[in-house]
């Protein structure tokens, strides 16, 4: 490895140490803590115009974007010009058009239901890779819900991808979108991986859950 190669690195491992810390973001009246989980860092802080390229490819551009993080091995790469794996990532959004309301409690339940109508019936399946396989590929599917608090909810997703040629094989991706209200703001995070075990499914389940009670504990101050 060539010198500036090997100082790049550590420069990415010293940039990945300071951007892993809660930081705030101001939506209307109320100051929101956000915070990756552990092993994932925010690339919003980078000011990368390529990286806040591919965060606004991810959502719609009536959403603001309050978080957009890779794992670190995936910055470690970018910052020494490497190729990003991706195959981990998650997101923190909300919509430009409520960031200012402060929503009730019963505001957020209406809003989150008409969530979950958007969304349709839960399918009941359990053999998510044979329920995918009768998906057409780039389909998104409702798999299962994972949470129904009274200021948070979670459902899981997944979509089959055809493989390159045709004799590779098709490939699998897990996702779960939440709702949660935070301080009487409603913030949708999306977490997303690659499924090829079933330690990929639960990985996004625990990822998820402890992810919404991590943001919850550090804004309940």
């Amino acid at each position: 490895m060539s010198a500036v190669r090997i100082l790049a690195a550590l420069l990415a491992g010293f940039s990945i140490q300071c951007s892993a810390a809660p930081f705030a973001v101001q939506l209307g009246d109320a100051r929101v803590v956000l915070d990756a989980p552990p092993g994932f860092s925010d690339t919003l802080q980078t000011g990368s115009p390529r990286l806040q390229e591919l965060s606004e490819s991810l959502t719609s551009a009536s959403n603001r974007i309050l978080l957009f993080a890779i794992s670190d091995a995936d910055l470690r790469r970018f910052q020494v010009g490497d190729s990003l794996e991706l195959r981990r990532y998650m997101i923190v959004v909300t919509g430009r058009g409520m960031e200012r309301e402060r929503l009730s409690d019963s505001a957020f339940r209406e809003l989150a239901g008409e969530s979950a109508r958007s969304l349709g019936p839960v399918p009941g399946v359990t053999d998510y890779v044979e329920h995918l396989d009768s998906r057409p590929p780039g389909a998104t599917s409702l798999l299962a819900d994972l949470r129904k608090d009274a200021d948070a909810v979670s459902v899981l997703q997944g979509m089959r991808a055809k493989g390159n040629s045709f004799f590779s094989r098709s490939q699998y991706f897990l996702s779960t979108t939440s709702l949660v209200l935070v301080r009487g703001k409603a913030l949708s995070l999306s977490v997303h991986t690659r499924y090829d075990d079933p330690a990929d499914l639960e990985w996004i389940r625990l990822t998820t859950t402890r992810w919404i009670d991590e943001l919850k504990r550090m804004n309940a101050r």
